[in-house]
């Protein structure tokens, strides 16, 4: 079991003590290093799984949210359960701190993670075979099918595509467990946010205990950079399986002091404001990000996964790890290091107010967003699908199976385009005789539509430099990470190095990583133009968004946070320049905040033993 270790102790790294409880030379244990490393490796794979497993569940919410047939707030809410998990046990685990065998504590955080991805996968096999959303055909001959169909075919005449008889209204519909097995998505979720509470407080202090001081922020620095091929590979994974089928001890009770103590640091009380707006944007950044591109510029959710994993993944790993060896190399001091992240942070910002200039025009939808020109309407104003030009075919305003015509116009269903005939199958189909598409393009008599969405090539055009944007702010953003995360490790006392981390993320996961999902996700389907409807009743998930109003809601979102984060990171500037001497040297009241820990038990004086260490009876000391 790990040890607790007094602030004067860890002052200077370079010392151990030996049986005796005599100081000797880091050389003369430097054999004793190999184990230290031996944690680095384990730390950092233990970093890759939860990245990996966390990437993998924020690049399928678009997927959860059309699988489950539910809205982007109950995503956001399956992906706040995280930090549920996170907050229940994360004060715990960080106060214990050097008062427990942290090693062990994480293994058994990360056995919980595992059982929880475990359980966010069941309902892949607990549902039965997805139905997806098409329209029904009646085949006349081996070439054609018929989209639209005469009224005696369908039943009575429809001349308001709101009406539905009742009988139709509840065909094929069942009401199964089916519909509320994202619960297991969720309470996966909630396990993975518990099992991983443990790994980043305890394992990075114990890094900084562990190693010299000059090390501490390059051995930080490289275990988070190597623990960023895990959302790598994520994103990799999820890039693929989007793109297939769905059916292929004792607590101390001086916590409530050292809480007070915490706080009574303004330092720390700016970073934790600051984390909070940060966990924000970043949160609300992730979780959106495939559906914002998908959205925006027609590219497929597919392609967006692929490219953060493969561009945007490693740019952030790479500024992560340029962070952590400029500290080394230019042994910045915790001033230098301040200074270092505002000017990155600020210079991201003002990059990111560029997104606003890659516009996209809205998805030019018939009778949605679009009129059917020159055609009468013959439904409500609200409801403006039906006209002259359909009438006749019965269409159902509950499906949507969109075909694009030859006038650019998409259209809710072949049905709605007034197609009377198609050839081919599948992606392959293009239906033809089209009234509605050809009473717009002055009565060719030929007109035609394909499956899918039309392009808008104003967007596609405007994607590349949208991502030359977003990888340049991604690598200055990660640049300044490093030095933004040590500060709090040189601004705070070294016995409460533990409890400051938890503290850091428990407000971060609380107060940013839990609402950020559900706020963006609320405002983002206010955007929505069109939504679904499940065969029971009820909406489903949303179908068409307006993308301009999304742009602004999404894009204002992460830039107003940001804007807060500017101002924070300019006040903890000016606040450590003053507390800390130009001569790299802290304020006397800074060294005197160790007083307290003199009056810890005579057993808090040793140093930690690292795991699997013999003991002094056999004369090989491995304290570090």
């Amino acid at each position: 079991m790990d040890k607790p270790i007094t602030a004067g102790q860890l002052k200077e790294k370079s010392l151990f003590q030996d049986s005796d409880g005599n100081t000797a030379p880091a050389k003369s244990v430097c054999h004793n290093c190999s184990k230290l490393k031996i944690f680095l490796g384990a730390l950092a794979f233990s970093f890759f799984a939860k990245g990996f497993s966390g990437s993998y569940m924020k690049s399928m919410s678009s997927q959860i949210e059309r699988r489950f047939e539910i809205s982007s707030s109950i995503v956001g809410i399956i992906d706040g359960s995280f930090e549920i998990g996170n907050l229940m046990v994360m004060v715990l685990v960080s106060y214990l701190g050097s008062r427990v065998h942290r090693p062990k504590v994480i293994a058994v955080g990360c056995l919980i993670m595992s059982l929880g991805a475990f359980l966010s996968v069941m309902p892949q096999f607990l549902m039965g075979r997805y139905n997806y959303e098409r329209i029904t055909v009646t085949v006349d001959n081996s070439t054609s099918v018929s989209a639209c169909s005469p009224p005696s075919s369908v039943g009575r005449p429809v001349t308001d595509a709101t009406e539905t008889p009742s009988a139709m209204k509840n065909f094929g519909c069942e009401k199964t467990t089916n519909s509320y097995l994202w619960l297991f998505v969720l309470m996966g979720n909630l396990l993975r946010g518990i099992g991983e509470a443990p790994v980043m407080p305890l394992g990075v202090s114990y890094i900084d205990d562990f190693s010299k001081e000059e090390n501490s922020a390059f051995y930080i620095g490289l275990v988070r950079s190597s623990g960023m091929f895990g959302p790598t590979l994520g994103f990799l994974l999820g890039s693929f399986c989007a793109s297939l089928w769905v059916d292929i001890g004792i607590v101390d009770i001086d916590f409530l002091p050292a809480l007070k103590k915490l706080f009574g640091n303004p330092v720390f009380l700016v970073y934790i404001f600051l984390t909070i707006l940060q966990y924000n944007s970043l949160v609300g950044l992730i979780t959106y990000e495939t559906k914002f591109m998908e959205q925006q510029f027609n590219v497929s959710v597919a392609r967006a996964i692929f490219l953060i994993g493969v561009i945007l993944l490693p740019i952030t790993i790479l500024g992560m790890f340029l962070g952590g060896f400029l500290i080394k190399k230019f042994k910045l001091h915790i001033t230098e290091m301040a200074k270092f992240a505002c000017i990155t942070f600020i210079v991201a910002y003002l990059l990111n107010l560029l997104y606003f200039m890659c516009s996209c025009e809205v998805l030019q939808v018939a009778g949605l967003t679009a009129p059917y020109s020159g055609l009468k309407h013959l439904s409500s104003p609200k409801n403006n699908f039906m006209a002259s030009c359909n009438a006749d075919c019965g269409c159902k305003l509950d499906q949507w199976d969109p075909v694009c015509g030859d006038n650019g116009i998409t259209y809710m269903t072949a049905c709605f385009a007034g197609c009377k005939s198609s050839t081919g199958t599948g992606k392959n189909m293009v239906f033809h005789n089209c009234s509605c598409v050809e009473g717009q393009v002055h009565g060719l008599g030929n007109s035609s539509a394909v499956l899918g969405q039309c392009q808008r090539e104003s967007c596609t055009k405007a994607f590349p430099y949208f991502l030359a944007l977003q990888t340049a702010c991604a690598f200055i953003l990660a640049l300044g990470g490093t030095p933004t995360y040590m500060i709090m490790f040189r601004s705070v006392s070294p016995d409460l190095k533990s409890f400051a981390v938890g503290i850091e993320t428990l407000g971060g996961r609380v107060l940013g990583g839990l609402p950020a999902p559900i706020y963006f996700g609320a405002l983002i389907d206010e955007t929505c133009l069109k939504w679904g409807t499940k065969n029971c009743g009820g909406s489903g998930s949303c179908r068409v968004y307006d993308t301009k109003a999304f742009r602004n809601v999404y894009l204002g979102l992460i830039a107003g946070l940001r804007a807060g984060c500017c101002l924070l990171y300019i006040v903890l500037s000016v606040l450590i320049m003053k507390r800390f001497k130009p001569d790299g040297k802290e304020m006397t009241n800074i060294k005197n905040t160790e007083i307290s820990t003199s009056k810890e038990p005579a057993t808090a004086n040793k140093k930690e033993i690292l795991p699997g260490a013999r003991t002094s009876e056999e004369n090989e000391e491995t304290y570090m």
